[in-house]
């Protein structure tokens, strides 16, 4: 390459090997070494394009042990390609620590992009794209699954999520429960694939759907934005109300007040002086 020693964060087609970018196979053929979520994944992608360049393995479960291995080799002039399985790295997966990793000793990081299965999900949503947000797969872990669910109930942004199939029935329970079922959703399968779906409706009416429609492929959800009227007015019984939700739900009394200041954009301060009368 004509740039030693950089960090190429590489994006591969999600689905329709059409994808590629002519600059993405480019890089992959120069670069020293790509490091691939999985390798033999990664293996079948480059030879579908005459690519031979050497791989190393880079995931969830090594990380904390690659991350410094390869901001070594980068630091001594050695490029490198990061690709996930599917998409941009470092879009719900672990390839934040590397770009961090590579930021903190001044490595140079260059993206090389691709087609993301949140932003193809948004753009035949039919939602509103000016201003949106992306939450990736929500939080397995209760108390926190349930602290997402609070924010987003009045998000009135476009709201991205990821889910698998297995879970999505659970997901979109979990939405009707704290969102209300009749919150508008666009319900993306299997992006750019043979078998590409969109689903769109009131939550309640998917619920229905994937109850008869067993889900299978990866999914896009697209949550249509709470109307700004749906934002509670924070008085000081709704503040305490939703303190004592928390709570119950297994929240510090100062953990409980951190989320809804941040949430009610209130001064901390305030919120936890209430919490106190509890």
């Amino acid at each position: 390459m004509d740039d030693p020693g950089i960090l190429y964060l590489v994006g591969t087609p999600i689905g329709n090997l059409e994808d590629m970018t002519f600059r993405a196979i480019a890089t992959l053929k120069q670069v020293d070494l790509i490091a691939a979520e999985d390798t033999r994944h990664t293996g079948k992608l480059l030879h579908h394009f005459g690519i031979d360049t050497p791989q190393t393995s880079y995931h969830e479960h090594n990380a904390h042990k690659r991350v410094p291995e390869l901001v070594e080799k980068m630091q001594q002039g050695i490029s490198i390609a990061l690709v996930t399985d599917a998409g941009m790295p470092a879009i719900s997966d672990p390839g934040v620590e590397l770009v961090q990793g590579c930021i903190a000793a001044g490595v140079r990081i260059v993206p090389i992009p691709v087609v993301t299965a949140g932003i193809a999900a948004l753009t035949a949503s039919g939602f509103a794209t000016q201003h949106f947000g992306f939450d990736g797969f929500l939080p397995v872990d209760k108390k926190e699954r349930r602290e997402r669910l609070e924010v987003l109930r009045c998000e009135t942004r476009t709201m991205i999520l990821y889910e698998a199939p297995h879970r999505l029935l659970k997901t979109l329970e979990d939405l009707a429960e704290f969102l209300g079922g009749d919150r508008q959703i666009a319900i993306a399968r299997e992006l750019t694939k043979l078998h590409e779906e969109f689903w769109r409706g009131s939550i309640e009416s998917a619920i229905a759907h994937f109850a008869i429609h067993a889900p299978k492929g990866e999914f896009s959800l697209v949550l249509e934005g709470a109307a700004p009227s749906d934002k509670p007015v924070w008085t000081d019984d709704v503040i305490l109300r939703e303190l004592q939700n928390l709570i119950d739900a297994g929240i510090s009394r100062s953990d409980a007040s951190r989320q809804l200041a941040e949430l009610a954009d209130l001064p901390r301060r305030q919120i936890y002086q209430l919490a106190l009368t509890l």
